[in-house]
């Protein structure tokens, strides 16, 4: 399969590597362990000792190095072999592929390309660490190729039926019956914006609001290529100002693991009551409810696509032209990167913080 190669992707939350951890993680299809050094710089490395093709993973670490597990060959963490027991000389060849590794916004970001990394290039998305908000964070592993959570993300009109029990609306006030603006920004980006005036509250939104009565709703579906997604919604009590609603940036950090599975980091950024403890956990459990019932919908629809062959979807709705529009310009990047040497997609801001024009 191809992906986009020259880009950043989400590798892990930084905290992972804490306490001299070591992690392993196959990412686009490619081993890779991370660790943190003593000095505090990260590090990935190819996951495979360069003798007998053990992953580092499976030894020890020793120190700032990776010894494997076999015959305890150590691997530091610019990949060099420094010690192979038995003997003096360490033969050239012995070398694992380094990768680069930068810690951002509370993640790993790893640079798989072969494209010289450019940490300036890392998407900004700093909500996930910022004191102007408060975050519930988390990590799915999907069983479906990136693209379908990625159509899934963009194609919030399976809310009423999908997730009924925690945001989704009953089927007279389904999100299809209102009305969808898609726009495009840039090489990569999507964005699909609903408004939904005076709707009853669903469960989720009546926890956050704390308020039972009737609300005013929008969101706003963000795709950046090759596979940051974000929902940015905002809720308030009818008859109060859209300028003091509870709002969230929903981070939803896509990483292919191979094509049929996917690494699902997510964050839930809140801009209200961020010293309430309660309440970040209280959003963490709704949003691992909310996205294990997504994650059931990947996996079945996966296992249709393989048996079925072809693309998604079969016959195009209306709730399908941001989905659409979001994996035409992946391929367009793609086949760009693949065509024209040197090219790297240069990913634009997400979404500002000011109020969106609302028509509510």
């Amino acid at each position: 399969m191809n992906w986009l190669k020259n880009a950043w992707y989400v590798a892990g939350f930084k905290s992972e590597l804490d306490g001299g951890a070591v992690v392993a993680r196959r990412l686009l299809n490619t081993a890779v362990v991370m660790l943190r050094h003593s000095d505090g710089r990260v590090a990935a490395l190819e996951d495979v000792c360069p003798h007998r093709l053990l992953p580092l993973s499976a030894g020890t670490r020793v120190g700032d190095e990776l010894q494997c597990g076999y015959h305890g060959i150590r691997i530091a963490v610019d990949g060099a072999c420094t010690l192979a027991p038995g003997q003096v000389h360490i033969p050239k060849q012995a070398c694992v592929r380094k990768f680069a590794l930068e810690e951002r916004h509370g993640l790993l970001w790893i640079w798989l390309g072969d494209a010289p990394a450019n940490s300036d290039l890392i998407p900004n998305i700093h909500w996930n660490e910022s004191d102007d908000w408060a975050c519930s964070r988390g990590y799915h592993h999907v069983d479906a190729d990136f693209r379908l959570a990625v159509d899934n993300l963009m194609d919030l009109g399976h809310e009423s039926w999908v997730h009924l029990r925690t945001i989704g609306q009953e089927d007279e006030e389904a999100i299809p019956s209102y009305p969808v603006k898609v726009t495009v920004h840039g090489d990569g980006a999507v964005r699909a914006h609903r408004e939904m005036p005076n709707i009853d509250a669903p469960p989720f939104f009546a926890m956050v609001l704390d308020h039972q009565g009737r609300i005013n709703r929008w969101q706003t579906a963000v795709s950046s290529s090759p596979s940051i997604c974000m929902t940015d919604f905002g809720v308030y009590p009818v008859g109060t100002s859209a300028d003091n609603a509870y709002r969230s940036h929903v981070l939803h950090m896509l990483t292919p693991e191979t094509e049929n599975t996917t690494h699902y980091f997510w964050s839930v950024a809140r801009n209200r009551r961020l010293d309430d403890e309660a309440l970040t956990e209280s959003v963490r459990q709704a949003i691992v409810h909310t996205f294990d019932e997504d994650a059931v919908v990947l996996s079945l629809q996966q296992k249709q696509v393989q048996e079925y062959g072809g693309p998604v979807p079969r016959v195009a709705l209306k709730v399908d032209e941001a989905p659409i529009r979001a994996r035409r310009m992946l391929d367009a990047l793609i086949k760009r990167e693949e065509q024209e040497p040197g090219f790297i997609y240069q990913p634009a801001l997400m979404i500002e913080d000011t109020t969106p024009e609302l028509s509510m």
